[in-house]
This record gives structure tokens, C-alpha cells and sequence, in this order.
């Protein structure tokens, strides 16, 4: 035991000097939240990625550089292009308070108020939002993100897409208008919503587009046609806000959510907004496209109960005096005939297509003209009188609500 004392004390020693040194390189290390972050900055700035305009959002949240773990980016790729989306795209986004007078239990004038969202879309302080955000408003009030509160005029409205454009008066500097997506939209595409919901305001969500095309029945005779459905949560307060693509671009207008089910909200397509905004500038309204005329939708069972020359297209049974329709010489049913205990209008003319559309029923027939057709075009009408094929140019005219 007396020959192994030289070796603990050899030992000992060198653990005196190396536990010093070990400590001194722990705790004069940089901290995680100032040279760690910056040794990475040039590295970031240097390598752009395939996600969308190169940004420094990912700067927000440690200071004025981006953070690095590594030698890697603090902010994967996805992350940083969000991050970049809301910071470029956050600043057009408005809070929308709408005031209205109503009755309160005992007859009593009280105030309301409702929230919403919008969007600038130009320098002259025109903001897009939902109709429903601004029904019946006595007065309108738009925050902007820096706190700027304005009054806001209705500039037009078109109920039946609820749709609306408002306007505000401030300084163009304090005015960031956001562009407008461009090409296909495919469904699994990313989709961000920026909003006020629950009066949370500049609340981010993040999802996918989870499919297109679909009808949105506001009411019985109000249905918004082509509406994007995403996962992206809208929840209230987000109406009215946009609906961007990964590059931070509008590709909708956030409108209703789905009651009772999780993660399917719905959004007004941006081809909607550009047929109508427009207009809405222009003359305050949107004008419908409109035939005149009513029907059935035909099917084989009915078409061959009336000895009809086609299964298919949209039997007319009215045609409104003074419409497109009567102008272009169109019928309507000329007697009653009993089916069964059903007594059914026939002997009106078949609508079977308009422009090389196939047209089988009432429903083809509003989303047509509502989609791809505008006021005063003119289109061609295929149909059938008795049995014989027939065609009628027909100018549209304006659908009133």
C-alpha cells in the first residue's frame, strides 16, 4: 500500500489542474441566444432554398439574425418560408369592427358589435372582406397592425358570394397590398389563413388544400360555387381574412367552417374575387348573369313518362316575360299532364347545352352562368322544340337578388 501513494498523488494532482480547465470551457462558452446564433449567419444568407423568397423571418424571435444549432439553420426550410409569410403578408392583414344598433328584451336601443377580418388589396385603401362581417353595419372601424384604427366606407357588396370591399382613408406608407396567386391550385397544396379569430388578432394556421370545386349552400337560393375546403382551422373572426398559398399570396377569401366537424373550413376562390371585386369598385354591385327561365331537371324515367326526345337537359316550365330568354324567343310549358298523382308542366322547350356546356339540370344551369359567364355576353342555346334541335343567341342580363 506504501508504493501506490506516489500514483494517487500523481493522480490527484492532475485532477486538480484538469477539473479547472474543464470549467473554465464550460462556462465561458457563448450563449445559445448570441454568438451561437451569429457565427450562422452568413451560411444562411448564403444558401437559399426551393420554398419560396429567400427572408430573415427567422430573425424574429432570437434578434436580428437567424439562429443556428450545429452549424444548421435554427428554422427548418418550411418553417422559415411560414415564418416568411406571415411577416411579409401579416401587415395587409386588418381587424374589422362592425357596429349595428339593435332592440335589446325591453324594446331598448343597444349597440352590437361584430368581428372580423380583411385584406388591403391596393394603395388606395380598398380592403376585401365577407359580406356577412359588414350586414347591416352602422358603422365600420379597421385596425391595421400597427394599431392604426380607421373608419371605413362600403364601396360595393355582392351578398350572393358574400362578398364585400371596404375602404379606409389613411397614408399609403401604412398600406401593404397583398398579390394575387397565379396558376393551379392542387389539392395537398399548403394553405395558410391569417385572421382575427375570436378577436385573437394576426392569428396564424397552417394546412392543406384539401380539395376544390366544391358548392357552398349559404342558403336555399344562395349557393358560392368553386369553394376551396382546407384544414387550415378558421374558426370566427378569421371571415373575411385571406387564404395564402406557401408563397404568401392570396388564393381565397376565408367564409364559413363546417359546424360540428374538425379542420374543414371553406374559402371563396380567387377566381371569384377577380370577377367580382372589380366591379364592386367600379358600380358597387355585382351583376349577375341571368336567363329567365325555370324547369325541371330531366331524367330517363320522366323523359320517357312525357315521350320526350332526350333523357337529359332542363325541361323549361316558365320563362319570365321580359327576360334574356323570352327576348331570344324561348318557351316555357304549354299544358298539365297527370303522372301518377304528380302533375307535371310539359310541353316547354329542352334545354340540352349553352356554349358546348352540357346542361342536365337546374344546377349546371346556375353554376354555368354564375361561373363562366357575365352580364351582357352573349351565348348560344342549344335546345329542343317537340323533336326538333333548335339554337337561339341569347344576351344575359342582371340576376336581381
Amino acid at each position: 500500500m506504501l508504493q501506490k501513494k506516489p500514483q494517487c498523488i500523481l493522480v490527484g494532482l492532475m485532477l486538480a489542474i484538469i477539473i479547472p480547465i474543464l470549467s473554465a470551457c464550460v462556462f465561458s462558452a457563448p450563449s445559445l441566444g448570441s454568438a451561437a446564433f451569429s457565427a450562422a449567419t452568413p451560411q444562411a444568407a448564403a444558401e437559399p432554398t426551393n420554398y419560396g423568397p429567400t427572408s430573415t423571418a427567422a430573425s424574429s424571435m432570437v434578434g436580428a439574425e437567424p439562429a443556428a444549432i450545429d452549424g444548421e439553420s435554427y428554422f427548418n426550410p418550411v418553417e422559415a418560408q411560414t415564418i416568411d409569410v406571415y411577416e411579409r403578408a401579416g401587415p395587409s392583414v386588418v381587424h374589422i369592427t362592425s357596429r349595428v344598433i339593435t332592440l335589446d328584451f325591453f324594446g331598448g336601443l343597444t349597440p352590437s358589435e361584430g368581428t372580423g377580418s380583411g385584406f388591403v388589396i391596393d394603395e388606395e385603401g380598398h380592403i376585401v372582406t365577407n359580406y356577412h362581417v359588414i350586414e347591416g353595419a352602422e358603422s365600420i372601424e379597421v385596425t391595421l397592425m400597427d394599431k392604426t384604427v380607421a373608419d371605413a366606407e362600403v364601396v360595393g357588396v355582392d351578398p350572393l358570394n358574400d362578398l364585400a370591399v371596404i375602404r379606409v382613408d389613411v397614408s399609403s406608407d401604412k398600406l401593404h397590398p397583398l398579390e394575387m396567386e397565379e396558376g393551379e391550385l392542387k389539392v395537398g397544396q399548403q394553405a395558410i389563413a391569417i385572421g382575427n379569430p375570436f378577436g385573437l388578432d394576426w392569428t396564424l394556421t397552417v394546412g392543406v388544400i384539401s380539395s376544390l370545386g366544391r358548392p357552398l349552400e349559404v342558403s336555399d337560393d344562395r349557393v358560392i360555387y368553386d369553394v376551396i375546403q382546407t384544414d387550415a382551422a378558421i374558426n370566427p373572426g378569421n371571415s373575411g381574412g385571406p387564404l395564402l398559398s406557401s408563397r404568401g399570396r392570396v388564393i381565397g377569401v376565408n367564409t364559413a367552417l363546417q359546424r360540428g366537424a374538425e379542420n374543414i373550413g371553406f374559402a371563396i376562390p380567387l377566381s371569384t374575387l377577380k370577377r367580382v371585386v372589380p366591379e364592386l369598385i367600379e358600380k358597387g354591385r355585382y351583376r349577375h348573369p341571368w336567363l329567365g327561365v325555370s324547369g325541371y331537371t330531366l331524367f330517363p324515367e320522366l323523359s320517357r313518362r312525357l315521350d320526350l326526345p332526350v333523357e337529359r337537359g332542363l325541361l323549361i316550365t316558365r320563362v319570365t316575360p321580359g327576360s334574356p330568354a323570352a327576348k331570344a324567343g324561348l318557351r316555357g310549358a304549354t299544358r298539365r299532364v297527370e303522372l301518377g298523382n304528380v302533375r307535371v308542366l310539359a310541353g316547354g322547350d329542352i334545354i340540352v347545352k349553352i356554349d358546348d356546356v352540357i346542361i342536365d339540370s337546374n344546377e349546371t344551369l346556375r353554376e354555368f352562368l354564375e361561373t363562366k359567364t357575365r352580364f351582357g355576353q352573349g351565348v348560344e342555346v342549344i335546345f329542343y322544340r317537340g323533336g326538333k334541335k333548335m339554337s337561339a343567341h341569347v344576351v344575359l342580363g342582371e340576376r336581381r337578388l
